[in-house]
């Protein structure tokens, strides 16, 4: 089987690559390595890619349409992992269009070349973000999210409804999944148990916004992992039962799905922090600040609909998780 990656030098992208390729998949990784943060270490996660012959890395960006093109009528890819795309909630107050070229003109591209190359089944990365207003809890793939609170989580949500768009126009496998706040070995810089690990360890405050009341559902890589590997294998097809006059947002009579991935168990965000610096052993100073603009105030993952389909529920602790993280943290970058 040769699966497309693309975003493959990003944190969630290199360890689904590398699980395929453990599997005996050949992997074909696409990235176009923006310095949105630190390229260096999307280099060094490719590296850990390249000892796998079934690897091939093609630096190219999603939102180029010729070259996509070309990408497709030149592969013949099996199956596709969309996972490039613009993030940060915060970083789209200040660059919009960045958004839009990554998570829309890409993913149309993506789209378009699985549709005209026989794609059997195309898995892409959505958000927990998608769950804006919301308040519902746990948040359900059968919730109405209409009420997106920044552009980043209204270009997740749009993507879900182009892929429906294609399922239903084109009869393309199509599964979204809805990331819960990522953590663990290879993560981003910009991301909260970075910024707060090189902080504590510098003896720098961090900034905690909402004054560390805020939940999020905090998901070790390695269980994210699993459920895109399981979910990429279970190629959806129409739902029998589908009921148009109440239609059922994470189905549809199309080959179409929905599914959150997320621990299932907020945590709150002084406790994240009380954890990081247990796995340090080192205290924390604090910077409260009010809740930023886009930001929600928890996240919690039903994760029902998951493991009725694959069987799978992630459940690594966050000790755990953290122990892992600050390990590899303090061993590549010599802390």
């Amino acid at each position: 089987m040769k699966v497309l990656i693309t975003g493959v030098a990003g944190f969630i992208g290199m360890h689904v690559a590398k699980r395929l390729l453990e599997q005996g998949a050949e992997v074909v990784g696409v990235d176009n390595l923006s310095d949105y943060y630190d390229v260096k270490l999307k280099q060094a996660r490719l590296d850990q890619l390249a000892a796998f012959p079934g690897f091939r890395f093609i630096r190219l960006d999603i939102a180029d349409t010729p070259a996509m093109a070309q990408l497709f009528a030149t592969e013949r890819i099996n199956r596709a992992v969309n996972l490039a795309a613009q993030p940060g909630v915060r970083y789209s107050l200040k660059n919009p269009h960045a958004y839009v070229q990554s998570n829309l003109v890409g993913f149309v591209n993506l789209l378009e070349g699985c549709r005209h190359h026989g794609v059997e089944h195309l898995v892409y990365a959505s958000s927990s973000s998608v769950y804006g207003a919301n308040t519902h809890m746990p948040f359900s793939v059968h919730d109405n999210v209409d009420h997106p609170v920044s552009l980043y989580a209204a270009t997740k949500k749009s993507a879900e409804l182009m892929a429906h768009t294609y399922s239903h126009l084109f009869g393309l496998p199509t599964t979204g999944l809805r990331f819960f706040t990522v953590y663990g070995p290879w993560g981003r810089p910009d991301m909260s148990p970075s910024l707060f690990t090189s902080a504590i360890l510098e003896g720098r405050p961090i900034d905690v916004f909402n004054e560390g009341k805020m939940q999020r559902d905090f998901t070790y890589i390695d269980d994210i992992v699993e459920g895109v590997v399981r979910v990429l294998d279970k190629i959806p097809a129409p739902d029998p039962s589908f009921d148009c006059a109440a239609p059922d947002p994470a189905a549809s009579y199309a080959p179409y799905r929905l599914y959150n991935i997320g621990n299932h168990e907020p945590v709150e965000l002084m406790t994240f922090i009380e954890t990081i610096e247990t796995a340090l052993g080192k205290k924390a100073l604090k910077n409260l600040l009010p809740m930023q603009a886009g930001d929600v105030a928890a996240t919690y993952a039903d994760i029902d609909d998951l493991r009725a389909a694959v069987g799978f529920s992630p459940a690594t602790p966050l000790s755990e998780g953290i122990a892992k993280f600050v390990g590899w943290y303090k061993a590549y970058y010599n802390a």
